[in-house]
């Protein structure tokens, strides 16, 4: 299958560092050598995760004058701050695009519901059920976030991306997925407790950092190995690795040991914070322009639970 193209949406509202230096004392310097964040975009009070992946889907489609929207036949969501559970994000952009009777699903499983969605859309494409695909993720962090956490308060930022998938291509400059590995490692660590997301309680815990940073480490280096293994990739090779903007120190510990030059990985958690399952597909709308024939792409990712994967493209 084939990703054809990938917008993104921010708020405009813009959180640096210093709102946190006021609220709870910790200097921005603190900040940015334990995460690697500057700042974070903010929701407005009118939005929300349903309206972010509107405007995600709407930019997608602004770039794309000449493609029939009514042509898509599956919408999958990814999200873990819903603005609501039942009339889901994927409902909300169904209803915007105005196409019904379609296969449509939101799901979480947490950062890395991004490539858990792709697969869904591989399942759809191979039994024949769907041909054109959006894949909307979507994350309103500051809507369950506890600003005064000094623990993690201050990680999260709002945003989201579409991603328009095909069973074949529409154009010679799309690019091909060439494969896709997810798992779970919820028996590994303080994956039980190690993120957690109460709404009654006000706010995303991360009691246990440490442990998450260990097992994002380890897990999204393995992952990424064995799909360069598979494909029989050399990490030299590879043009871009679009890391889960989950923390910088963890994107540069993956590429010290996948042995990739730095100045290949894709990053904006110092602008954006951590953006959930929305990060990387921000990342990868952000490089979309220089993207060029030829080269290859990994995207991986790890999430609270613990949830992890990779995703390799190719043009």
């Amino acid at each position: 299958m084939y990703l054809h193209h990938v917008a993104a949406y921010l708020p405009a509202a813009v959180v640096t560092n210093e709102h946190f230096t006021r609220l709870n004392g910790l200097a921005s310097d603190w900040i940015i050598e334990r995460t690697g964040i500057r700042e974070r975009r903010k929701a407005a009070t009118d939005e929300n995760a349903n309206t972010m992946a509107i405007a995600a889907t709407q930019a997608l489609l602004a770039a794309l004058p000449t493609f029939d929207p009514a042509s898509i036949d599956l919408i999958v969501a990814g999200t873990y701050t819903p603005h609501d559970t039942i009339y889901t994000a994927a409902h909300a952009v169904q209803r915007m695009l105005n196409i019904n009777e379609i296969p449509v699903v939101t799901i979480s499983s947490a950062c890395s519901s991004l490539l858990n969605a792709v697969e869904i859309v591989e399942g759809y494409f191979a039994i024949g059920k769907a041909s054109r695909a959006l894949v909307v993720v979507s994350e309103h962090n500051t809507a369950y976030n506890n600003e005064e956490d000094t623990m993690a308060g201050h990680l999260w930022g709002d945003g989201a991306a579409a991603l328009l998938f095909t069973k074949e291509p529409l154009d010679p400059a799309d690019l091909r997925v060439v494969q896709v590995l997810t798992g779970g490692a919820a028996p590994m660590g303080k994956a039980d407790e190690a993120v957690t997301l109460k709404p009654i309680d006000k706010g995303i815990v991360m009691p246990f950092g440490r442990d998450v940073f260990q097992q994002a480490c380890t897990y999204m280096a393995r992952i990424t190995q064995q799909l360069l293994d598979d494909n029989s990739l050399p990490i030299s090779e590879l043009s871009y690795l679009i890391p889960h903007q989950a923390n910088l120190r963890i994107s540069a510990n993956v590429v010290k040991q996948l042995g990739l030059d730095p100045a290949r990985a894709v990053n904006n958690i110092d602008r954006l914070g951590n953006t959930g399952c929305a990060g990387a597909a921000i990342g990868l709308a952000e490089i979309w322009p220089a993207i060029k024939a030829g080269d290859k792409l990994i995207i991986t990712v790890f999430g609270g639970g613990y949830s992890y994967g990779a995703m390799l493209l190719e043009k």
